[in-house]
């Protein structure tokens, strides 16, 4: 049984710290004219290696890029398809947090890779392995407007998503990711349609290669479909124990075949976990868990932190795995 400490997803890209707000600051200065694309990118890129930095600094063995490119969840990756444009703000589930939403006016088509720089740029000023997160299709499509004749129904327009993921799936596994995340928050607001993001992942792993696939779910409740979740073709199924208090004891009672990424520490809250909060939890949960590697994770992505109870959060969850490894 390994269990290893991982970063969700986003990371807060700006902080109090000194140098911490060039980030800010340069953002109205790219839409000025003010420095080139080319400065941006630097200052961009030299966020994210100092944010991977303080990632694996913090203890974790898993890093992200922290998101910090993106510009939300949804319009970063589907904003680059072909078919779809971008319209206004929609909020991001009951968060304080907007996304920009994307229009789908003709078929949308995958034109090529979209997160394989990304990934090699965070890599090379990695010491830890870099996730790589993509929003999934069932939750692109739930958040799009369908304009025009070529959808009739969210299916259709899930299925074409599903197809430019695989693409963008199988051109990571080229790249060398090792572990792929599939972000479908989506799925608990509507359980009745796991069905069709079983689908959808089928098709998805079939491009995989040698990653391992993870499913995170959060922003709701997973218990109801924690045994359905059992049977989707993924590696690691993610879960936001902050929604589902009775979780885990389902997962102590029923096993899982599946590794576990076990999202304990609340990414939306300042307040900072005890370790005797979270160890029982754990331990009575992770000794069920067949599958391995498992993850100790945060609820969700960071973002919704300032930098400093972040990167705690982060440390924190390093004690946690090192008491809970400690005492056998």
């Amino acid at each position: 049984m390994e269990l290893l400490v991982a970063n969700h997803s986003s990371y807060p890209r700006i902080g109090d710290g000194a140098g911490q707000q060039r980030l800010r600051r340069a953002y109205p200065q790219h839409e000025r004219g003010e420095i080139t694309a080319r400065e941006f990118e630097a200052i961009q890129a030299s966020v994210i290696q100092e944010i991977v930095q303080e990632q694996a600094g913090a203890g974790l063995d898993v890093v992200t890029d922290g998101q910090i490119r993106w510009y939300d969840p949804i319009s970063h990756f589907a904003g680059r398809l072909a078919g779809v444009k971008i319209n206004g703000l929609l909020r991001f589930f009951d968060t304080n947090f907007y996304i920009r939403q994307p229009v789908v006016v003709d078929r949308v088509t995958w034109k090529g890779p979209i997160l394989v720089e990304e990934y090699r740029s965070a890599q090379a000023v990695s010491p830890k392995p870099v996730k790589v997160t993509l929003t999934g299709p069932y939750t692109l499509g739930r958040f799009s407007i369908i304009e025009g004749p070529r959808y009739h129904d969210l299916p259709e327009l899930v299925a074409d998503y599903t197809e430019a993921i695989m693409k963008e799936v199988e051109a990571l596994a080229g790249a060398g990711a090792t572990v792929i995340q599939i972000d479908e928050p989506s799925m608990l607001h509507h359980p009745g349609e796991a069905g069709l993001v079983k689908v959808a992942l089928t098709r998805i792993g079939s491009r995989k290669g040698s990653a391992r696939l993870l499913l995170a779910t959060y922003f709701g409740d997973a218990a109801p479909l924690y045994e359905v979740l059992q049977g989707f073709p993924v590696d690691t199924l993610g879960f936001d124990f902050t929604y589902s208090h009775g979780l885990s004891d389902q997962i102590a009672r029923l096993g899982s075949e599946k590794a576990i990424a076990f999202g304990l520490i609340d990414g939306r809250n300042t307040r900072m976990e005890r370790t005797e909060e979270v160890l029982p939890r754990l331990g009575k949960a992770l000794p069920k868990v067949k599958g391995s590697p498992s993850y100790l994770t945060s609820s969700c992505g960071l973002e919704y932190l300032p930098r400093d109870k972040a990167f705690l959060k982060l440390k924190q969850m390093a004690a946690v795995r090192a008491e809970f490894v400690g005492r056998g």
